[in-house]
């Protein structure tokens, strides 16, 4: 087997996939889009703690695989991440709000601002801009 046939294939399916924008520079994720990515790991290793420590119920560890696949798609930039990132950040921040205004935890108010903050972080243009 030849060398030549190895990368022809790998041009073949990179082809659509372009990593670097037309004036040749690499982009990469903004700092805040890395503290996203690693915000969403968090959140994935609390709930998933949470729910082996008895604290948290059950059906939340189907939010764990959607966690950690938004947290690298959104470190790599995609624009499908980005929308799973999105939906995640604004409804945990309904949810922490929720919390805070009917059962009155306070820590419900902290991170529901927090993921507030990091709903209008997401949904600025400059973002939106590196995405692919």
């Amino acid at each position: 087997m030849s060398d030549d046939l190895g990368t022809d294939k790998s041009k073949e399916l990179n082809a659509g996939v372009s990593v670097e924008p037309a004036d040749g520079k690499i982009v990469w994720p903004l700092p805040g889009m890395i503290f996203i990515g690693l915000y969403m790991l968090a959140l994935a290793a609390a709930v998933t703690f949470g729910v082996v420590g008895g604290h948290i119920p059950r059906i939340f560890l189907i939010l764990v695989p959607l966690f950690v696949t938004a947290s690298f798609g959104l470190l790599r930039m995609l624009r499908w991440a980005w929308a799973l990132t999105l939906s995640a950040v604004f409804l945990l921040m309904s949810y922490d709000l929720w919390l805070f205004s009917y059962q009155k935890e306070p820590g419900g108010a902290v991170q529901g601002l927090l993921n507030l903050v990091l709903f209008f972080y997401l949904v600025r243009v400059d973002v939106r801009r590196r995405l692919r």
